[in-house]
């Protein structure tokens, strides 16, 4: 029988209310004990951990990122997002976000088993995906009656293969109609999966978006999950944003929402975000969009530069500096919100947020006070796991998953950059996928300790 022991660290696990210094044992990949007392030296382990002046919690958990791509002529899965994933201490990453697969999610869920791949990888049925899956669709055009039913059947197929939930991202296909979307919803309340979007508007938009997501999860009765609030509602409408979703909580409705913490969104140039009219609404300038990758990489755009993409290279990705720091801090610091990467690349290139989410957010959060520490680790381990319906992540239970983060509290830091979004943080001491050690100081030591996940 394999055994770990971590010993002489700060175990947190806020779904127990532990915070204390105590001894991890974990069995055969499952959380077997905590324990106070000391363990002798002569103790039978194959893997012994001191941890002393380090915090040992549940691993983290990615509610809300992009997937890694699959490379057609190798027949696998690329792994740069779930490496840098795993480096910041995410042991579960959740794709399939904002309505997007890079490919059928039962056959990719497959190749993580059959591969392994660097963490745990959970996936929802996008709606675009769907929606593309039997021919490319106008996004600005509603579907054919025929289209939804077929959606439906296929989403379906997605569902008993394990998929956590369902996505939409309707401000990226404005052509959405209700009856598509409440087609796609209704399949998740039998089993209570997660509705996940990427809502219809931001800005002040935003409010009667969140109206259409409440109403997804009255009429059919299931979780929604508001994503990325910050990049939907971070141009000074969060405090009436977030007043609303208490209000819809008050009236029963399940809606809670994840955060990226940085004040600057990322995504393709073609997407509807930048559709015309883009800087009045951010009452911004072209210089406020940076491109990541391709011809104009680093460079800051101009009018010039912008209509070319747009109308020659689309999926040209860019960052867009809008939003406002206070806005992203005061969702962060809410009950109501968990935190979330949104990580995704570009050719390899992008937002700092797929290699810094979570040290950041120690760093700029609990480190500097805003938030306790048990409060913020629950935001990245115990509230992700209870929204998925996952018992066996985010929490040092008996008989859990030994998905395992130790990290120095004094020393975790962000280093990645808008120019370079691929820099590991520092201060994430180890990560342990399954009872095993899959990082090491910055180090990854085994790439595929994860498994798929479904429900």
């Amino acid at each position: 029988m394999k055994k770990t022991l971590i010993e002489n660290g700060r175990i947190v696990d806020p779904s127990q209310k532990i915070d204390k210094v105590a001894n991890l044992i974990i069995e055969e990949g499952k959380v077997s004990e905590i324990t106070d007392e000391a363990v002798p030296a002569e103790a039978d382990f194959d893997v012994r951990i001191d941890a002393a002046g380090k915090i040992v919690c549940p691993g983290f958990i990615d509610i809300h990122m992009h997937e890694d791509e699959y490379d057609e002529k190798e027949d696998r899965l690329l792994k740069s997002m779930s490496e840098s994933a795993l480096l910041m201490g995410v042991t579960l990453d959740v794709g399939g976000n904002c309505g997007d697969n890079v490919m059928e999610p039962d056959r990719y869920l497959d190749l993580a088993d059959r591969d392994g791949c660097p963490v745990n990888i959970g996936l929802l049925a996008g709606h675009t995906f769907l929606r593309n899956q039997h021919g490319r669709c106008d996004k600005y055009k509603a579907v054919a009656q025929e289209q939804i039913q077929e959606m439906v059947r296929q989403c379906r197929v997605y569902l008993d293969a394990g998929c956590l939930g369902v996505s939409f991202g309707v401000k990226y296909v404005p052509g959405t109609t209700w009856e598509e979307i409440l087609s796609l919803v209704n399949l998740c309340r039998k089993d209570g999966k997660l509705v996940s979007s990427h809502v219809r508007q931001d800005v002040d938009g935003v409010f009667d978006a969140a109206d259409e997501l409440a109403r997804m999860g009255k009429e059919g009765g299931v979780k929604v999950q508001f994503s990325h609030i910050g990049s939907m509602g971070g141009y000074g409408q969060m405090e009436k944003l977030l007043k609303s979703i208490e209000g819809y909580r008050a009236a029963g409705i399940d809606m809670l929402c994840d955060c990226y913490p940085y004040s600057a969104f990322s995504t393709g140039i073609g997407e509807t975000t930048y559709d015309e009219g883009f800087l009045e609404r951010y009452d911004a300038d072209y210089d406020s969009v940076l491109i990541v990758n391709g011809k104009y990489a680093g460079k800051r755009c101009t009018e010039e530069i912008f209509r070319e993409l747009r109308a020659q290279a689309p999926d040209t990705g860019t960052v867009g500096y809008f939003m406002k720091e206070e806005d992203v801090e005061m969702a962060l610091l809410s009950p109501l919100v968990m935190v979330a990467s949104d990580g995704v690349r570009h050719g390899g290139m992008g937002h700092p947020r797929a290699s810094g989410t979570f040290p950041r957010f120690i760093r700029k959060y609990i480190n500097e006070g805003k938030i306790g520490l048990s409060e913020g680790i629950a935001k990245m381990t115990s509230m992700p796991s209870e929204r998925l319906n996952l018992p066996q992540k985010g929490t040092f239970k008996k008989g859990a998953d030994g998905d395992v983060v130790i990290f120095d509290l004094e020393k975790v830091c962000d280093k990645a950059t808008y120019e370079n979004g691929q820099i590991p943080p520092e201060g994430i001491c180890r990560v342990l996928i399954n009872g095993q050690i899959a990082a090491d100081h910055g180090r990854i030591v085994n790439g595929a300790l994860g498994r798929s996940v479904r429900r």
